[in-house]
């Protein structure tokens, strides 16, 4: 059990040195990760989209 405690304890002190962002760069990086996401998934099914028109066009359905 001491092992587990002593664990615990380094834990703790690691996450007390750790540079958390302030609120303004959290909510920036939000907006960039949820953007990104947006665009991917645009990109990614416009794509799709048109892979599958050329199926069709190809396979004459």
């Amino acid at each position: 059990m001491s092992k587990i405690s002593d664990f615990l304890k380094k834990v703790v002190s690691e996450m007390r040195k750790v540079s958390w962002p302030k609120r303004k760069e959290l909510t920036k990086y939000t907006v960039v990760v949820i953007s990104t996401v947006i665009f991917m998934a645009v990109y990614f099914g416009l794509v799709d989209m048109g892979i599958s028109e050329v199926m069709k066009w190809y396979t004459g359905l």
